[in-house]
């Protein structure tokens, strides 16, 4: 459960830089938090 976390919040962090790169301020912004929130966040609750 943990490995799926992880890979779930590099793919939004990775998405978000991506939007970022691509002038969406806000969605990459957004995209980046929750990704932080869902790898060492949703481990810590998760596990």
């Amino acid at each position: 459960m943990a490995l799926l976390l992880w890979i779930l919040a590099v793919i939004l962090v990775v998405s978000g830089i991506v939007s970022l790169i691509r002038g969406q301020m806000l969605w990459g912004i957004v995209l980046i938090i929750v990704g932080l929130l869902v790898g060492p966040g949703g481990v810590s609750i998760f596990t």
